[in-house]
């Protein structure tokens, strides 16, 4: 494993040109290296797992993984696992885009009724500048990632939503804006979003593990994910497969895989021009809209701000819930770090950007990584009877006051147990008691007391918290109970 690591490490090394290092620099490097490590490391006892990339000034600091993208396998991650990137999808739709321009066979200014007929007048005159800067108005989703849905029906039902807003009035973050630049991409270039991104982009870059469908991909390297360190599922390539497309719900603004080192494949060919020329990739990283607070601008499919000691900072995340991915690039300082975790929750979400304090900031000490509050509470059933429900509380109370301030987070373990989880029933009824005992006026808590004394077959209580939830407001209870008595 360490020489495999080592191997691919010191190809990618080569590929980016790294620069001779005086002993000082090393000296620095290594002092850098140990930082980040020691931090991922510890965090992996509290269920950390990712990969973590930083280049600086040309040198690779570290390109290493931690944790396992297969507890199945027991599969370690490593710089060439496979994550989805999620929404940094949309920096490759964006230099697709700004590649076309450079083939002459569109505009920024063109607007969609150059490609799409029939559009209505609202819509006609959008400009694909307002699509790649999440000001053309158009909402940010229709339904979920793998919601099936035809082309012919998707574009129908965009065309004919009510814009959020006035074409270019304000920023609202939009996937089905990117969705739509995708199939700008394939009506102008003749060719599936896909092929065209892999013969311009992936292809020129040496990118052979970046895509939805057509790499050869190395399955023994596909992670799986593990929302919040609970929920298994298999990689989203293999949903691709099993149906052979992607459909419009993510094509062109998520649901790409990719692994670490063809990420920094990607920062060498945007950083030397192998792709965009020098003009071209100044329109990409070009703050051109502002958010609606006032935190970042938005270039053409990347966030970019100006930090507080004044430095440029290009970045981008993604996520759909279990699997994250962030870039964050200081042109300036020449650091690039790309992050990616395949066990996500809000405790691992932000670590790209620790790193970055860690790695501009010499004095600062991360704060430990901490278990989340799911994953904290779901391994404490596991080892526990419901006898020791007071001790779970008391310990929630003491590490994650912050999530208890009503009964939502152990509303939503509860229903987690008895749903996607689907064990430890007993567990899932004492908690939804828990709740109700402390908040006994809201009708939601006891609609899923009744829920979990359903779950354990204990229908005469189920009924009787059913009922209890409509007198108090919860009229969602009464189709339930209908059904129970019924029964």
């Amino acid at each position: 494993m360490k020489k495999t690591l080592f191997l691919f490490t010191a190809i990618t090394m080569i590929q980016l040109g790294a620069f001779t290092l005086s002993a000082q620099e090393k000296t620095e490097s290594t002092a850098l290296y140990s930082k980040i490590d020691t931090y991922l490391t510890a965090g992996t006892n509290n269920g950390f797992s990712g990969v973590i990339t930083v280049v600086k000034n040309g040198e690779i600091i570290i390109n290493k993984g931690y944790g396992e993208a297969n507890k199945n396998t027991k599969t370690l991650n490593g710089p060439n696992t496979i994550f989805d990137i999620g929404s940094n999808t949309k920096q490759f739709t964006a230099t697709a885009i700004l590649k076309l321009v450079e083939l002459g066979k569109l505009k920024l200014t063109d607007p969609l009724s150059t490609f799409f007929n029939n559009l209505p007048i609202d819509k006609q005159s959008i400009t694909i500048h307002q699509l790649l800067t999440h000001s053309a108005g158009f909402l940010d989703a229709l339904a979920h990632d793998f919601t099936e849905i035809s082309q012919k029906d998707f574009f129908e039902q965009l065309f004919t939503s009510t814009l959020l807003s006035m074409p270019g009035e304000k920023y609202s973050y939009s996937n089905t804006g990117y969705s739509i630049l995708g199939r700008v991409i394939e009506l102008t270039s003749g060719q599936s979003y896909e092929a065209f991104l892999n013969k311009h982009l992936f292809t020129p870059a040496g990118m052979l593990q970046t895509g939805y469908l057509l790499p050869k991909w190395n399955t023994k390297q596909m992670a799986h994910g593990y929302n919040r360190n609970i929920i298994e599922t298999e990689s989203t390539i293999t949903r691709y497969q099993e149906t052979g497309d992607v459909n419009w719900h993510l094509k062109g603004n998520g649901g790409i895989n990719s692994t670490q080192n063809d990420m920094l494949l990607w920062y060498k060919a945007l950083k030397t021009n192998i792709i965009l020329t020098p003009e071209s990739f100044k329109k990409l990283t070009t703050p051109h809209v502002l958010s609606p607070k006032g935190t970042y601008s938005y270039g053409y499919g990347w966030g970019i701000r100006t930090t507080k000691a004044n430095t440029l900072r290009i970045s981008h995340n993604g996520s759909n819930g279990t699997f994250s991915h962030t870039i964050i690039w200081y042109p300036k300082e020449d650091t690039y770090i790309v992050y990616a975790t395949n066990a996500n929750s809000s405790k691992v979400e932000g670590i790209a950007s620790v790193v970055a304090k860690i790695i501009l900031d010499e004095s600062y000490v991360p704060e430990p990584i901490k278990n989340n509050v799911y994953f904290f509470t779901v391994d404490y059933i596991r080892q526990h009877s419901t006898d020791k429900s007071k001790k779970l509380l008391t310990l929630l109370q003491e590490n994650y006051a912050d999530d208890l301030r009503n009964g939502g987070l152990i509303n939503s373990i509860g229903n987690l147990l008895i749903g996607r989880l689907n064990e430890n029933l007993d567990w899932a009824l004492e908690l939804f008691k828990i709740n109700v005992q402390q908040y006994p006026e809201d009708g939601n808590l006891w609609d899923s007391l009744g829920d979990g004394y359903k779950a354990n077959n204990l229908n005469k209580d189920a009924i009787k918290s059913y009922e209890k939830a409509i007198e108090l407001g919860y009229k969602d209870s009464q189709k339930k109970l209908t059904e129970l008595i019924k029964n």
